[in-house]
């Protein structure tokens, strides 16, 4: 970027891929991106849904390609790598949205909760950034980013396992971008407070727990889903070319205390 341009948002003709596109903050990062510019490859747990989300795309002119992506399988990992590039010839933004947080008390975590919170958050996250870089290496081109989140920073009782994934997730993102950067690969990431999902949806069904959280943000509202997919689609975008290794907190002000 020269000292004259002006910042850039757009992402016309380059390739998305969003994992647990199918709802909740991957939907919206899925439509978001497409509505920059990108056409779109939807990471989905099961290949049968997203139909929805994929009609979304393509009435905004863009293209969408469903792929099965169970993240806790590195197969299927590859596998949709290597169908997004086949099919639109190159994969420009990684967005690593998959994950999952059982809640229990640290005393009582069991041990297939704890491996399969690690498997999606960390080892997906990982594992798929890795099949990206090898593609966008070759390119001398490419954007990650991960979803952090606010967890990696602050403690949330009962999630003691979902935290210390999200805190690895912002070292991920580091460690990556200082790999990464000699090949214009960008790697950073966002860390939410509580947004509105599916995911979320029971636990803030509680007053408590919801006046709780409400008292902890600044802003005093929860978060909606494509608060986060803007800061994501800044993050692809030309305009945040001298950003990486980052993660950009969006938490209302939850933190600033």
């Amino acid at each position: 970027m020269n000292n004259n341009d002006f910042p850039q948002f757009d992402l016309q003709g380059q390739v998305a891929l969003v994992t647990g596109a199918a709802r909740g903050i991957g939907h919206a990062c899925a439509l978001a991106l497409a509505h920059a510019g990108a056409d779109v490859a939807l990471g989905l747990l099961n290949v049968q849904s997203g139909g929805d989300l994929a009609g979304e795309i393509e009435g905004m002119g863009r293209n969408a390609l469903r792929l099965q992506m169970d993240v806790t399988r590195l197969d299927q990992i590859q596998q949709a790598i290597d169908e997004t590039v086949a099919h639109f010839g190159r994969l420009d933004i990684l967005v690593n949205n998959a994950g999952l947080g059982p809640s229990n008390l640290a005393e009582n975590v069991r041990e297939e909760d704890f491996d399969l919170t690690v498997a999606v958050n960390l080892k997906g996250t990982f594992f798929a950034s890795q099949a990206a870089g090898r593609v966008m290496i070759k390119q001398k081109y490419g954007r990650i980013i991960n979803l952090g989140s606010q967890a990696g920073l602050v403690a949330l009782p009962t999630e003691s396992v979902y935290c210390i994934t999200k805190a690895a997730i912002t070292h991920l993102t580091k460690c990556l971008a200082v790999e990464w950067g000699q090949y214009n690969i960008t790697v950073n990431a966002v860390a939410p407070t509580f947004i509105n999902t599916p995911g979320t949806a029971e636990a803030l069904e509680d007053d408590a727990f919801r006046a709780d959280v409400l008292s902890r943000i600044a802003l005093g509202r929860i978060g909606e889903p494509m608060e986060v997919a803007s800061a994501v689609v800044f993050l692809a975008s030309p305009a945040a070319s001298l950003i990486t290794g980052d993660t950009l907190l969006i938490d209302g002000g939850w933190t600033a205390r």
